[in-house]
């Protein structure tokens, strides 16, 4: 019988437990607590609120000072330019260009722009006539008094009274405003004075902090001078511009409608006194501030100069957003009573409609309660059974459940279909032949038939895996479990197979390419690919077999679980020569097809051939070619089998992605190999070649180099010209990583001296060739390959050598230098043959002067100068020693040559670095005198027609012998057709000369047309 259930204490409703009343009273409690919560949490945030606000108004407010303070500078800027595009800007320009401006109404706050030059003292009388002069008759320089520098405002624009009465006023004389001009001068930038009173303002100033003002002031220097120092800024100074400002009028309406309730202070300096107060927004602001009164102090930096800035919030700027709380109090108030009264009304309901409903709700609730009772037990047993079996046949795992003496329970319709049970089999009858079945389809069954033997604890769980002959693999739990009263076994079976295949194909392949990439031997790694194939089918013996160089022969790579007898009797040998089941191999070799021979009594060959087949004990045989990545076959994979087998699409796609593995083995094996002999003999060839190498790193000088484009130098060859100590910096980070046998040798180095780290870029650009080192960096840097040059360098005995370099960038390093080949050989001896022959084939032996070919080179040069520049002018001496026949008759040529000699030197004592001297004949000589017209040259002919006259030669003999020349001269002219034509000239006044008794100069003033002389068909005639 069933019996009335009594409600819990903690089943009744919370009105049940205290009352109506007191439940009342609880809930205006609590909802008193809630609108208090609201209300703080509104008061916090209101007043968050406007403190973000303020936050923001300032940083608004300030932002706007900054923004209007450089706009200013911006326009003094503007003025200067002025100033630099003219050395002299007049009174009438300098209006006509700020009236353009019209910066009353662009810039709002500005008084005026003016300029001031810095004037010595003594100059003020001079200023003030010319200031009359220009058109301000009443101007004049105050305060007055003498002063050893003056700086007079000479003009300000706009052009008012109040501007007018500032004219001539002397800023250099007052320490605030003075101050300001020495920080523009010596800077060279914008600079601000302190708070001062404007000259604008004249007497009348109001004390009021608005009536304050200051100036901004930018130097103007001269652009002839240098200004890139202090000194030298000073000594350029010419004036300044200057703007004058008044606090009020510049700060007017600068934070808008929106700071109308900020009180804006503004204090000179970075310190907040009475004395420094240069603006107050609000004329009275209130005596005391409450102390929750919203204000910000911060320093701001105008121009350089430190102003403080602080602002406070003015009643009324939290407009009605601190009344929110009071509005969320009065209406959570409200609620909490409605609330609390309701809660009564329904709490007293409730107790009454309860107490008559709990007596009739009573009776009912025992009668449904037995009837549903009966009728669900059974529909629980119904649906319970249905739902297991829809269960069972819709599980993805076939399940079978016996009672461990071979009677089968039951199994589901995915255990069949797994196990390919036919409809025949009476399984549920006899449990050993359903068990025979599964065991006809495995490899092993021994892991099957162990997991059915009885427990020997009672209950247990086992996991197995199992390999099906087809090649699928199957997953099977075997879980013992209580099945009403008597013990039974839970078997589950799950087909595996693709994710064991795609397991063990990831596990292999990770493992051969962890061996390829640590280098592990060729052997090593086919025979990880054997293994791995052989432990996913235990069936398979198998091998990998490797064409040689010469692809007639195979070897062997990796068989570890064939007879050694076996592997012998294929290694080395030809293809041609292989029969029986290595024939198999060799055929797919030379045809590069897969072979499955799936019984190998069945191929036609002689019993000797098949005779290792039988004693490994082998039925099939299939052969997989190794292919390399471009298609190039490699080798043959074998599997062998004890049993006859045909393999099925698994074992081929197996067989497949093995041999891509081998493939790819042989092949890096191959490469690796051909690496190491290619550095091998790069490195030998290296070390032995006859020119000096350097492997060197560029990339910390690039670095370096990029550092500086991005500091913003533009020309990188002009600033290594100005800063030659940045080409010693970079030079320095160029490291030497290496250098061969040739380059030691080269400096002077030894092998122990390069690993000590004692060879530097020295040895390759000394310290006069920094230049070419900058050439060479910035070429490589822009993307140059290759860069040659010539160069010095420094042994590292001491001695100066020169060298021509070529630096090549290595492939693939062009972005970071690191990689740098530079060859250098030694030119120092070939550059010292190259000015000996240099010598030998422009001087003449005997005087040292140069000879006729170099004489001509020098007079077809000056020819093409005159015919460039017709205005230069030059002349040609031709010279002739007098009697120089009877000198060579009497004292023989030795005497000749000393006397010729004699000459030479006396010429090399009288010219000029720009003349040209030559011996043209056996005794005629000739100087060129560029840039000398006919009369000068004829002082210069007589002057050394003298020296050569009052010179006497001493023999060795003890005579002493007088010589004396006859000169020719001739002008040179650009509009000759060709340079001879001079020299016809000149030699025709030579034999005037001559014929006028010798030891005198004569000109020819004859033009071009002059006819030819004996000169130039190389006879001397009768010159004696």
């Amino acid at each position: 019988m069933n019996k009335r259930v009594q409600p819990s204490f903690f089943s009744k409703p919370p009105s049940d437990w205290v009352g109506p009343r007191l439940f009342a009273a609880l809930v205006l409690t609590l909802c008193l607590s809630l609108t208090y919560g609201a209300w703080r949490t509104a008061s916090d945030a209101s007043a968050q609120q406007v403190r973000l606000d303020f936050d923001f108004r300032v940083r608004e407010l300030v932002s706007h000072i900054n923004h209007r303070m450089r706009a200013y500078s911006e326009v003094l800027y503007g003025v200067q330019g002025l100033y630099a595009s003219s050395r002299e800007v007049t009174r009438s320009e300098f209006h006509a260009y700020l009236a353009a401006q019209d910066i009353a109404r662009h810039f709002p706050g500005i008084l005026g722009i003016g300029y001031v030059p810095l004037l010595p003292g003594a100059q003020g009388m001079e200023h003030e006539a010319l200031a009359r002069a220009q058109g301000v008759p009443d101007y004049h320089i105050h305060p007055p008094g003498q002063r050893p520098w003056l700086a007079p405002v000479t003009y300000l624009e706009p052009d008012s009274a109040a501007n007018r009465s500032a004219l001539g006023y002397d800023l250099w004389y007052e320490p605030v405003r003075r101050a300001a001009l020495e920080e523009a001068r010596d800077s060279g930038q914008v600079a601000m004075t302190g708070k001062l009173h404007l000259v604008q303002d004249g007497e009348a100033r109001d004390t009021g902090a608005g009536s304050y003002g200051f100036l901004l002031v930018m130097p103007v220097y001269d652009n002839a001078l240098a200004h890139d120092s202090v000194p030298a800024r000073r000594a350029a100074l010419r004036a300044w511009i200057f703007a004058p400002f008044r606090m009020a009028d510049l700060m007017a309406g600068v934070g808008g409608e929106a700071s109308r309730l900020l009180d804006l202070e503004i204090y000179d300096g970075e310190q907040v006194a009475p004395a420094a107060l240069m603006l107050d927004s609000i004329a009275d602001p209130p005596a005391a501030a409450p102390a929750d009164q919203l204000s910000s102090q911060q320093v701001i930096r105008p121009a350089g100069h430190a102003w403080t800035v602080r602002v406070r919030a003015m009643p009324g700027f939290d407009g009605d957003i601190l009344a929110r709380p009071r509005g969320v109090a009065w209406t959570g108030l409200l609620v909490s009573v409605v609330l609390a009264l309701a809660t009564w009304l329904l709490a007293a309901s409730r107790t009454n409609a309860r107490l008559a409903l709990a007596r009739a709700s009573e009776l009912a609730a025992q009668l449904e309660q037995g009837q549903a009772s009966v009728l669900a037990m059974a529909e629980a047993a119904q649906r319970s059974q249905a739902m297991l079996r829809n269960i069972l046949d819709a599980t993805i795992d076939g399940i079978l459940v016996d009672n461990g003496d071979g009677r089968i329970v039951t199994s589901n319709r995915r255990f069949r279909d797994l196990w390919q049970v036919p409809d025949a089999l009476d399984w549920q009858a006899d449990g050993a032949e359903l068990v025979r079945h599964v065991q006809s389809q495995l490899e092993q069954a021994a892991p099957f038939l162990g997991a059915g033997l009885p427990p020997p604890h009672g209950h247990r769980e086992q996991r197995e895996v199992l390999q099906l002959r087809d090649g699928r693999v199957i997953e099977q739990y075997m879980r013992s479990m209580q099945l009403g009263n008597e013990q039974a076994r839970l078997w589950t079976f799950r087909d595996i197979s693709e994710r064991s295949v795609v397991e063990r194909r990831e596990s292999t392949r990770r493992q051969v390419l962890e061996m390829l990439a640590t280098g592990a031997p060729l052997e090593r790694v086919l025979e990880s690919v054997v293994l791995a194939l052989q432990a996913e089918h235990p069936a398979m013996l198998c091998s990998i077999l490797l064409l040689d160089e010469s692809r007639h022969r195979l070897v062997l790579g990796a068989a570890p679980g064939l007879p050694a007898f076996f592997n012998l009797a294929s290694h080395g040998h030809g293809l041609d020569m292989l029969q029986g089941v290595h024939g198999i191999a060799a055929q797919s070799a030379c045809s590069g097809e897969r072979l499955c021979v799936s019984d190998l009594r069945s191929l036609a060959q002689p019993p000797e051939a098949m005779e290792l087949a039988w004693r490994a004990q082998l039925q099939a045989a299939w052969a997989e070619p190794v292919r390399g990545a471009s298609g190039k076959l490699l080798g043959v994979l074998m599997a062998y089998h004890r049993q006859r087998a045909t393999p099925g699409a698994a074992h081929l796609a197996r067989l497949s992605e093995a041999a891509q593995l081998a493939g790819m083995a042989i092949e890096q094996a191959q490469v690796a190999l051909a690496l190491r002999a290619g550095e091998a003999r790069f490195r030998s060839l290296y070390d032995h070649a006859p020119v000096a190498l350097w492997e060197q790193d560029w990339s910390a000088a690039r670095a370096a180099l990029e550092a500086l484009a991005q500091a913003g130098v533009q020309d990188m060859e002009a600033h290594f010209k100005s800063h030659p100590e940045e080409l010693v910096r970079l030079a320095g980070l160029v490291r030497i990583i290496d250098a061969n046998g040739a380059a030691l040798a080269q400096v002077r180095a030894s092998a122990d001296q390069q690993r000590r780290g004692v060879l530097s870029l020295a040895q390759n650009f000394d310290g006069n060739a920094l230049s070419g080192f900058g050439s060479a960096l910035l070429a490589l840097a822009g993307g140059a390959h290759l860069y040659e040059c010539e160069s010095s360098f420094v042994r590292l005995d001491g001695a100066v050598r020169q060298n021509e370099l070529s630096m090549l960038v290595m492939p693939g390093h062009a972005d970071t230098l690191d990689f740098v080949m530079l060859s250098s050989l030694d030119i120092t001896e070939r550059k010292r043959m190259n000015e000996e022959l240099l010598q030998l084939a422009t001087t003449d032996f005997l005087t040292g002067l140069p000879n006729r070919r170099q004489f001509m080179t020098m007079l077809e040069n000056e020819h093409a100068r005159l015919q460039r520049e017709l205005a230069s002018s030059a002349t040609v001496l031709m010279l002739d020693i007098d009697h120089f026949k009877r000198v060579n008759d009497e004292y023989g040529h030795a005497v000749g040559d000393i006397v010729l000699r004699h000459l030479g030197a006396l010429l090399w004592q009288q010219l000029r670095k720009v003349d040209v001297p030559g011996r043209v004949g056996g005794e005629e000589f000739a100087v060129l005198l560029p840039g000398t017209e006919l009369a000068q040259a004829a002082v210069f002919a007589e002057r050394l027609r003298r020296r050569v006259a009052d010179s006497t030669v001493a023999l060795d003999s003890g005579i002493v012998l007088n010589v004396t020349i006859s000169v020719g001269m001739a002008a040179m002219s650009g509009t000759d057709a060709h340079c001879d034509a001079v020299l016809a000239r000149a030699d025709e006044a030579l034999y005037r000369a001559k014929r006028g008794g010798r030891n005198r100069v004569e000109q020819n003033h004859d033009g071009a047309s002059a006819v030819l002389s004996k000169f130039m068909a190389g006879s001397d005639g009768d010159r004696v």
